[in-house]
């Protein structure tokens, strides 16, 4: 093999190298636990899916999402949130309150937990308090009774 035959040889293993580790890297997962069944909450998943896609994500072509819907049975969700961990997934996204909340803390205090709540999330345990919230929770609460001393401090 001559000098510029092998030069070529390393240059094209070189620039395919970072192609191949591309394409061996695995593909992002999304868990959904949920305490209800999915058939409510059909328009709300849409919306997941909608603003994942929005950002360059898609379901099954770069990103896979795992559910887990405990149907009202929440002696469900401590295995449920167990799985989606154990899975190796990138973030849980909670549907439903206290006892989803309880179940994703107890089962993971590194991956990221993302939840809509209608709770105080300070009482479900969801987050230590909404000034710092502290841990890997985070989310939006439809609480706003809560939030109306703060509200008037801005007026």
């Amino acid at each position: 093999m001559r000098r510029r035959e092998f030069i070529t040889l390393i240059g094209g293993t070189a620039a395919a190298w970072p192609l191949a580790a591309q394409a061996q890297q695995p593909m992002p997962v999304i868990g959904i636990l949920a305490s209800v069944s999915p058939a409510p909450y059909a328009t709300f998943i849409a919306a997941i899916k909608e603003g994942l896609r929005q950002t360059g994500y898609v379901e099954g072509r770069n990103v896979a999402i795992e559910y887990r819907w405990a149907e009202g049975q929440y002696d469900r969700l401590p295995q449920q949130a167990i799985e989606l961990v154990d899975r190796g997934i990138a973030v849980i996204v909670l549907v439903g309150g206290g006892p989803t909340t309880a179940a994703a803390r107890a089962a993971t205090a590194t991956i990221p937990i993302v939840f809509v709540t209608g709770e105080d999330p300070v009482k479900s345990g969801a987050v230590a308090s909404l000034n710092r919230p502290g841990g890997n929770a985070t989310g939006v609460s439809l609480l706003t009774v809560a939030m109306e001393a703060k509200r008037l401090q801005f007026a």
